[in-house]
């Protein structure tokens, strides 16, 4: 899984265009999550989620990922589950002090931010991590929030 980690942030920019393209779809299929019901849409969509984010980047399933802030290095991989850069121990050579045999997650994810378009996103401080939504989706996530901003919109029009 480790070296799949890091060759999918040394391709952070080509995995940052699947995913411009992937979320619309979610956010369009919202209809459809709704209709289903997110409750029981979450299982399916999840497991889906697990494989193909597990696979490539060691998603750990937070509920809120990151990895298009993060230059597609999942910041849960650090051994202090840090979600806004390194911690003052990072070694000269870029590896992590708690693990010194994996490269530091945010040198990854700083390595990986500078080859993609959004990259500007790894400045953003993201909020601490709210761990009642370990497991859980971060797709239907993402189309539920699009969603309500959109009816939030479409009522403030009115």
């Amino acid at each position: 899984m480790y070296s799949i980690r890091l060759w999918a942030a040394g391709h952070a920019r080509f995995f940052e265009v699947i995913y411009r393209r992937f979320e619309p779809v979610i956010v369009k299929l919202q209809p459809l999550w709704k209709a289903i019901g997110y409750h029981r849409a979450e299982k399916p969509v999840r497991v889906l989620e697990r494989l193909s984010k597990g696979l490539l980047f060691d998603c750990k399933m937070c509920g809120q990922c990151i990895l298009s802030s993060t230059g597609m290095s999942c910041p849960m991989n650090c051994p202090k589950s840090l979600r806004n850069g390194p911690c003052g121990g990072v070694r000269a050579n870029g590896y992590c002090e708690v693990k010194p045999e994996m490269r530091c997650v945010w040198v990854e994810a700083w390595d990986g931010s500078q080859k993609m378009k959004g990259g500007e996103q790894i400045h953003v401080v993201q909020l601490p991590v709210d761990h009642s939504q370990q497991g859980s989706s971060s797709w239907l996530r993402v189309a539920r929030r699009a969603s309500d901003i959109k009816q939030e919109h479409n009522g403030a029009s009115k």
